[in-house]
């Protein structure tokens, strides 16, 4: 009786061992399956993003095309607290101007009052209190070289606004023109509701939405506005069959 236990026990470890084996087998196969199916995923994402044609014809990610730097970090909201001071200190400045009536040139005035009183006091105060010698203010100064790279990035822009405009007016591309048009006209309805403060500051809330909106559906936003793209050429297609072609300029050109 004993020895044939002692025999069922060997056979059961026997068995146990076997089986442990095979699914020792097994999980390598089932890893490399996994890996396999995974890889497949990845490539798949891979060949859906590059037949989605980008945004704008963008071909870097979206914290690269807004400069990489603490900006791109702010209103992508990279570092939250940052990002929530900024805001929050926008939105305090918008609403002591715009719902509080206070106007900048007299904030401006204010400020410096303030400012020249405040060191005024304490540049004064020092010799009174301690007995010594006035405090020393820092001379501030702005350099010549950082002005002078700042006014000719500004010229540059300014210039190629102008050359861009001129193109327009005088070229012959009337898509072009019929788009630029409509843009500045749009901006004009937008600004005819809001003062130049208010719609600054609905700006400044976009920068901080649409860019996060968009990095996180940005497979979906292009899919929709290539859509939209080619729904407006076919539309741009018919007008320009209908009534642009009929128009009496020589030398328009045509898609």
């Amino acid at each position: 009786m004993g020895e044939s236990s002692l025999m069922h026990k060997i056979h059961d470890s026997s068995s146990a061992s076997s089986s442990s084996s095979s699914e020792d087998e097994k999980r390598p196969a089932l890893a490399r399956q996994a890996a396999t199916v995974k890889a497949k995923a990845k490539e798949k994402a891979i060949h859906y993003k590059a037949e989605v044609n980008r945004l704008f014809g963008r071909e870097q990610p979206v914290h690269k095309v807004l400069g990489a730097g603490k900006a791109a970090d702010i209103f992508l909201w990279r570092n939250k607290r940052s990002s929530g001071m900024v805001l929050g200190a926008g939105t305090m400045l918008w609403f002591f101007f715009e719902r509080m009536e206070y106007h900048l040139i007299t904030f401006i005035c204010h400020f410096l009052i303030v400012s020249l009183a405040a060191l005024f006091l304490w540049s004064n105060a020092s010799v009174f209190i301690h007995n010594r010698a006035p405090v020393q203010v820092p001379q501030v100064a702005i350099p010549e070289d950082c002005l002078i790279h700042i006014v000719k990035a500004l010229r540059f822009e300014i210039n190629r606004a102008f050359l861009l405009l001129r193109e327009i007016g005088t070229g012959r591309d009337i898509k072009k023109f019929l788009t630029v048009v409509g843009i500045l006209w749009l901006i004009s309805l937008v600004g005819s509701c809001f003062n130049f403060l208010t719609l600054f500051y609905l700006c400044f809330l976009l920068l901080f939405t649409l860019p996060l909106v968009y990095e996180k559906n940005e497979d979906q936003i292009d899919a929709l506005a290539e859509k939209a793209m080619i729904e407006i050429k076919k539309q741009y297609a018919v007008l320009d069959a209908k009534v642009l072609s009929q128009i009496p300029v020589a030398g328009f050109k045509k898609d």
